[in-house]
């Protein structure tokens, strides 16, 4: 029995890893290539089309698995970046600086169609409320203008981010550079 169990978690281990690999190379090649194949993302993936089938029947499935996993990135980033500490503009900023990594599968929800209009982009996140209740609390300390709903500052963000992430992709800024600039221009936006 024990060999059995050990047979069964190695291979649990193995489909993870295959299933993470498929991921990792879908979200690469459809940010750059948004009419890329399964065909192609299984090659990117080292592995074959029939793997990605078995894994993902549809590339709508594979898209869904790619919006719920961004969605869970989120979610996470929001977390690190302690929104509850320090002054706003500052948890702003870790808020930014976590987003800013997520670039490549952020960038590809935002550049495709049939991910925006995916149904688990239709509800409010636990991230957006906490990006909501910062911003509020900015407007109390005063240090967030309070003409910026939050809803506006969300956008603002978002908007931000995807330039910033455009600058590094396609005109080759660091991605240093950008998110400096990304920073820079939140702060003097928000500012009262």
């Amino acid at each position: 029995m024990a060999e059995q169990q050990r047979i069964a978690m190695a291979e649990s281990g193995t489909r993870t890893r295959t299933r993470r690999a498929i991921l990792d190379a879908a979200v690469a090649l459809l940010s750059k290539d948004a009419g890329a194949s399964l065909a192609d993302v299984a090659t990117a993936a080292g592995v074959g089309r029939t793997t990605v089938h078995r894994y993902f029947p549809e590339r709508s499935d594979l898209l869904a698995a790619i919006g719920t996993e961004v969605l869970e990135n989120v979610a996470e980033a929001t977390e690190r970046a302690r929104l509850d500490e320090d002054a706003v503009p500052r948890a702003l900023e870790r808020l930014c600086q976590e987003y800013f990594e997520l670039g490549a599968g952020l960038t590809l929800m935002f550049d495709s169609p049939q991910l925006m209009t995916w149904s688990g982009w239709d509800e409010e996140t636990p991230a957006d409320r906490a990006l909501f209740r910062l911003v509020e609390r900015g407007h109390a300390e005063g240090s967030v203008d309070a003409e910026m709903t939050p809803e506006w500052v969300q956008s603002v963000l978002w908007s931000l981010l995807y330039s910033a992430w455009e600058l590094s992709r396609s005109r080759g800024a660091s991605k240093h550079a950008a998110l400096s600039l990304c920073l820079r221009t939140l702060n003097k936006a928000l500012a009262p």
